[in-house]
């Protein structure tokens, strides 16, 4: 022994990697990204080039072709491993990733998120969220859950610390994306975190909690045990 300090043991034990599941909710579900939600997604998102100003390599795109093959492209990779979310009736309305994946460091990255219009600011958009981070944690057994974006994107970064994640801090010139410089913001969720964030997601989602209008009564992050920091 040195009488350095060092970390706490932990259980070393690899996390899984994702696979091809369905995680069904109340609003929808997720499931495998496969090349028949390519129609209804291109229907879901065609017109809307907004969607892809912050994404690092790919879009807009010219047609339904050329987005068919980005589809393609992306059921062919083990990461970032890709899911598309369901509305009841089956229709494809956004994909989100989960990547970097390390098993051996029992952890994993949400990202590659695409919500359509008809996606945003929906309780299946919110549900997805939690879909995923109840497969990362209680499923793969990761015990870090990462969530990066440009730092430009404050929609983004709103949306990491309203689903319960904690802003860790910005990588300056992280990365080049489309020929643009990228500052990269870092925010993670622990598997001590996610019982309450469940807790907090669970009773968000919960029918009582939106009026016959479907508006929200209380704010997800208003349910969270302490307000993420910023």
């Amino acid at each position: 022994m040195t009488g350095l300090p060092i970390g706490p043991p932990v259980d070393a034990t690899p996390a899984r990697r994702p696979g091809p599941v369905a995680l069904e909710g109340r609003y929808g579900r997720v499931e495998r990204l496969s090349l028949h939600h390519a129609a209804a997604l291109w229907n879901a998102v065609q017109g809307h080039d907004q969607i892809w100003t912050y994404m690092s390599s790919y879009g807009p795109f010219a047609d339904c072709k050329v987005f068919t093959e980005w589809i393609a492209s992306r059921v062919a990779l083990d990461d970032p491993y890709s899911y598309a979310i369901v509305t009841p009736t089956g229709g494809a309305v956004g994909i989100a990733t989960l990547m970097d994946i390390r098993p051996a460091a029992r952890s994993v990255e949400v990202g590659h998120i695409v919500y359509s219009p008809a996606l945003q600011r929906t309780p299946l958009g919110t549900e997805a969220q939690y879909l995923l981070a109840r497969y990362a944690f209680e499923t793969l057994g990761n015990r870090r859950y990462e969530w990066k974006c440009n730092a430009l994107n404050a929609a983004s970064r709103r949306a990491a610390l309203r689903y319960g994640f904690v802003f860790e801090g910005i990588l300056r010139q992280h990365t080049i994306a489309k020929g643009r410089s990228r500052d990269t913001a870092c925010f993670s969720m622990l598997d001590s975190e996610w019982p309450a964030r469940k807790l907090a997601f669970e009773r968000w989602l919960a029918p009582d909690n939106f009026d016959t209008q479907g508006r929200q009564k209380a704010r997800l992050g208003a349910l969270l045990p302490t307000p993420p920091t910023s």
